[in-house]
């Protein structure tokens, strides 16, 4: 039997609050999504998108970017099965089958801010490691736009996702930047200061540096 997070009211919850920390280290987290109310799956973020949580104790805002997620079953002995039916046709044969699943997803910690709230309107920003990551059960947000945007006016952040540990880094990276540059709507002086820093940091490995390049585009 299913033992679901807890969970409150969809309208006692801030709209961009969508998973929880199951699992915490210093470096990244993992991630729980939250139900939905009708008969579907978690939506499952996207690879390379924006994510925070908080660290309770000291208010810090904690920025990462998802670079693993996965639809699983709630444990090792009840596996999916194909069954051959639409999503429709699941809810109305098989709606046991919702509840027997959870999307997880992992996301790296790339800064934080102190002060701040979930918008991240905050007095400072940092582009490295917290003291401490967000606790366990800890709400996670989807990022607002602006605060993306505020976040990224430094580019130290990209450092961080080439040496994620278990991840497709330069996919990752080019993810990471495909979605703030087109939240900048094609900021071509943002995007060519992003790929003088990969210059930087990759010395001067120009195949990987096209590589990611090569996957950004309005």
């Amino acid at each position: 039997m299913r033992l679901p997070l807890p969970q409150f009211n969809r309208g006692d919850r801030h709209p961009n609050h969508f998973a929880e920390v199951v699992e915490t280290t210093t470096c990244e987290f993992l991630a729980q999504c939250l139900e939905p109310e009708d008969l579907s799956f978690p939506p499952m973020p996207p690879f390379g998108s924006w994510v925070c949580s908080v660290d309770e104790e000291s208010g810090n805002q904690v920025y990462a970017v998802v670079y693993h997620a996965t639809t699983m079953p709630i444990d090792s002995v009840h596996r999916p099965v194909a069954l051959g039916l639409s999503l429709q046709e699941l809810r109305e044969e098989q709606p046991q089958i919702f509840a027997m699943l959870k999307t997880e997803f992992r996301a790296a910690i790339v800064g934080f801010a102190t002060g701040s709230n979930i918008r991240g309107f905050s007095a400072r920003l940092y582009q490295y490691l917290p003291p401490r990551p967000p606790q366990i059960h800890q709400p996670v947000y989807r990022c607002e736009s602006e605060a993306i945007i505020k976040f990224t006016e430094q580019l130290d952040f990209l450092r961080t996702l080439l040496f994620v540990n278990g991840a497709p880094v330069d996919s990752l990276t080019a993810a990471a930047i495909r979605e703030v540059y087109q939240l900048r709507k094609a900021d071509r002086e943002w995007l060519i200061q992003a790929g003088r820093t990969l210059s930087v940091l990759l010395k001067d490995d120009y195949d990987r540096l096209r590589f990611i390049l090569s996957q950004i585009h309005p």
